[in-house]
């Protein structure tokens, strides 16, 4: 019983699901686990979950944002790119946007159209600073 659990475990984080030459999807896509993209998405590619990795193949095509943790991009993308952990950037990447990510491999010929930013793993914090209180500003020396 404890091993059936352990293979089931296993299996699921190792799925990869596969978008052949040809096929055109238009609209957004959620996916967990692997994708691989030999086709054609007209939308944001959003990887759910730490281990969810995206390859873009040479054949491939993304027209809209990837989101993902871990990335291998070889082929053209037109809209911004957010890897929150990896990014590999192949011979054939083509990225016309904006990149995020937080670990960078670039081979030679690749080539991004846009910013690059590095992001740190540390939590973003969000929002504005609390103005301060009349007290705190009347203790302050002038």
């Amino acid at each position: 019983m404890l091993s059936r659990k352990r293979n089931e475990r296993a299996s699921t984080s190792h799925d990869t699901s596969l978008i052949a030459r040809g096929t055109v999807i238009q609209g957004d896509l959620r996916f967990s686990g692997a994708l691989h993209l030999d086709g054609r998405i007209e939308g944001a590619v959003l990887g759910e979950g730490p281990d969810a990795v995206f390859t873009l193949s040479e054949h491939g095509h993304v027209q809209g944002e990837i989101r993902v943790p871990h990335a291998i991009i070889n082929g053209p993308v037109q809209g911004n790119v957010q890897v929150s952990e990896r990014l590999e950037l192949a011979p054939q990447a083509r990225i016309v946007g904006d990149v995020s990510y937080s670990t960078l491999e670039m081979s030679a010929g690749a080539q991004v159209n846009g910013r690059m930013t590095h992001q740190t793993n540390e939590p973003m914090v969000r929002g504005e600073l609390p103005a301060p209180s009349l007290n705190e500003a009347e203790a302050v020396p002038a």
